[in-house]
């Protein structure tokens, strides 16, 4: 298995496991994710005393998350013709023509709701805005990123840090988490590129780090075996 390959999938189902976990604290998910819920959910969060600025609040978020929806129920992926993808070589995926389609929705749907969203709030509560759009993915892959390279330093930590928040708020304009990864993706691979390109091998690093993985997991399949004989 390749290692790009090895390390997505590891991050899905990491990413998997934390998202269940949100969605049992935050009740029946499902039940929750129509643009009127999901942003009545989003500004509880932010606490706001103010009822009439999160009521504004509010109605941003869900006339954007109502366009965002909307636009993509409207846009099928067969609107894109299939074809190769230029980079890979491989034919487009009905994920990929999706993701293209709904790429081109008018640039005025997000800045519409970032602007609303400075004229009332701080760079903090954007920030935790942008997260409950995204499932905290910022913090979760930041983390992957900590304990993949050994002795992350400063320099490289900012860099990783802002390619992540440039996803995040890139992402907020896609429908289902399918299409906020494949946002993460591409920054992911800008930051992968950049270990690589200044001294680090990011290859390297992550077969270390999976082989760990793999080592930690078969020192624990047999612990009760040990156990057992004492």
């Amino acid at each position: 298995m390749k290692v790009n390959s090895l390390f997505t999938g590891l991050i899905v189902l990491l990413f998997s496991v934390n998202c269940m976990a949100q969605n049992a604290d935050g009740g029946k998910q499902k039940s929750k994710s129509d643009p009127t819920s999901k942003a009545t959910q989003f500004v509880a969060a932010l606490h706001l005393d103010d009822t009439a600025k999160a009521a504004k609040v509010t109605e941003l978020i869900k006339a954007h998350l109502s366009t965002v929806t909307d636009w993509h129920n409207a846009h099928d992926y067969t609107l894109v013709p299939e074809g190769l993808n230029p980079t890979t070589g491989k034919a487009f995926s009905k994920l990929d023509r999706q993701f293209i389609i709904d790429s081109t929705i008018p640039k005025t749907v997000h800045e519409t709701l970032m602007a609303g969203l400075h004229q009332y709030l701080t760079d903090e509560q954007i920030e935790l805005i942008l997260d409950k759009y995204t499932i905290g993915k910022v913090a979760f892959t930041m983390n992957g990123y900590k304990s993949i390279v050994p002795n992350i330093n400063p320099v490289e930590e900012a860099f990783v840090l802002t390619n992540l928040k440039l996803a995040r708020e890139q992402a907020i304009d896609y429908k289902n988490i399918d299409e906020i990864s494949l946002v993460f993706k591409i920054y992911k691979t800008k930051i992968e590129d950049y270990f690589t390109n200044n001294g680090r091998n990011w290859k390297a690093m992550f077969k270390a780090y999976a082989d760990q993985q793999i080592a930690k997991k078969k020192a624990g399949d047999q612990t009760p075996a040990a156990t057992d004989k004492e």
